[in-house]
Parts: structure tokens; sequence; C-alpha cells
């Protein structure tokens, strides 16, 4: 699915992949004067540095060893390097260069706002403007107020005919040493045990995603269990070695969390509106 903002009279397409937003950085380049083109940007030593502190970050499969040759040579007057690439040497996840209707490169949008400066300081502020604006009209779109979300979302699930358990069960050992193609479904996995693309073909007629759906005590759960994914990362954790400890967490907290009082009241509360 393809989606476009405006910036500065440039439209540009945004692309959803595995869940996360990429934004077009052909089309942002529309909006530069002069002759500039993205294998230029990647020549830079400063945004090689900045694309791999991401991908360490976001992508365990990311290939150092490439990028540490790929960074050697950044700079060298005769050194150039395309998104392809980029991709295909490092195994990057960070910029995709895609053919047909919406075809060009793309980039997360945390490098595509990176990207922005090489436009302008006033593009990029204006970019991050409208893709919030964007994202605001979206939630909006689904019925979605963050500050009563809190309180009202469990209504649905007390109105439902089957009662459901919210205990994660454990994962297999198949679950965990899967590779995830992002942190958002090593989460979904250790809370849920499903990923995000998985509980859409289970339920095609529900509109958002899985989380939209999660109750009280899982967003309680959801919030600790991101925070102790980036400190597991920063330990350099491997992906299943995090996964199998979120699903630990995960049990434990929803444990406490279905029996706390306030969690219970919230619940209540939420019906009774």
């Amino acid at each position: 699915m393809s989606q476009q903002i405006e910036v500065q009279g440039t439209f540009i397409s945004i692309m959803t992949i595995r869940d996360e937003d990429y934004i077009s950085l052909t089309d942002m380049l529309k909006a530069k004067d002069g002759d500039f083109f993205i294998s230029d940007w990647l020549r830079n030593r400063n945004t090689v540095e900045f694309l791999g502190i991401w991908e360490r970050i976001y992508n365990p499969d990311f290939n150092y060893g490439e990028f540490a040759i790929i960074k050697s040579q950044t700079g060298l007057n005769n050194y150039k390097i395309s998104v392809k690439e980029w991709a295909e040497k490092t195994n990057a996840i960070g910029l995709k260069a895609t053919a047909g209707r919406y075809g060009g490169t793309y980039a997360h949008k945390d490098i595509a706002f990176e990207f922005g400066m090489w436009i302008s300081a006033e593009f990029k502020i204006y970019l991050i403007k409208e893709f919030q604006r964007l994202k605001n009209e979206e939630q909006k779109s689904l019925g979605w107020d963050v500050k009563r979300n809190l309180t009202k979302i469990n209504y649905r699930i007390h109105t439902d005919a089957i009662k459901q358990n919210f205990i994660p069960v454990e994962l297999h050992k198949k679950q965990i040493n899967h590779i995830y193609a992002s942190e958002a479904d090593v989460l979904n996995m250790a809370l849920f045990g499903i990923t995000a693309s998985e509980w859409r073909v289970q339920n095609p007629d529900k509109k958002g995603n899985i989380r939209d759906y999660a109750d009280v005590a899982q967003l309680v759960c959801l919030a600790n269990l991101e925070a102790m994914n980036a400190l597991f990362i920063n330990e350099g954790y491997s992906q299943s070695q995090r996964l199998e400890k979120l699903n630990m967490v995960a049990i434990q907290q929803m444990k406490i969390l279905t029996e706390d009082s306030i969690v219970k009241k919230l619940e209540k509360n939420s019906g009774e509106e």
C-alpha cells in the first residue's frame, strides 16, 4: 500500500514494508536544487556511519564485515555505491530499491528524515510535520484516541461471547530461533505469540493491527517489553536470546497485571462508559 504527503509542493510517496513506514527518497530529490543523486549521499562518511548505527540497532542480520569495507572507502573520489549494492552487500533493511508502479528508492522513516537535511533544514522540518499529520489522520480514521483508549479498549473483550486467556504461552524453540523481520514482531511474538502479518491473515475483517485490539494489561506489558528490548539490544543479545527473555517476562508480568486491582478498575470503567 502506498500513500502520499505534500511537502513544500513536492508529492512524496510512503510505502509500508514489514509494518514499518518507508518514505521515497526518489520523490524527495525532486525538491532539491541542482543535480544530486542518492549515490552521492551514500558516499558521505557521516551518512554511512548513521546507516551503520541504525542497522546495528534494528537489524540482527547486518553484515558488519562488508560494512567495514564500505566505511573505509567512503569519501574517496573514485568510490560510489548504489542503494541496491549497499543492501546486497550488507544485508541492510533501512534502504530499499523497488521496481514497479511505486518504484524508486525508499528509506525507513528514521533514515528519510535524516536524508531530508540534504534537501534543506526547512524541508526536513516540514517533512516530519506532514508525516506526523498523516499518522494522526490514520489514528483518527481508526477511531483511535490514545488518552481514552487505555481505559476503553478492553470493552470489546468484555462483550465477547468467549472468555479469552491473556497469559502468553511459552514459545517453543522453533518460534524462538525463527528470524523475524522487525523488532515489532519480536515483541508481538513475545506477548501475543503471533506476528502482525499472521494476525492480519487470521482477521481479514478487522481494521488496524494486533496492538489496536490489546487490552489494558497487554498495553502496559508491551510498553515494558519495548524498554527491556532496547536494553537487551544495547547489551548485545541476539534476536533469539532477546525473544526468549521477553517471552518469559511477558508471562510473568501478565500474570501479575491481570490480577492487579488498578488494571481491573480501568477495565471495569471502560465497560461502563
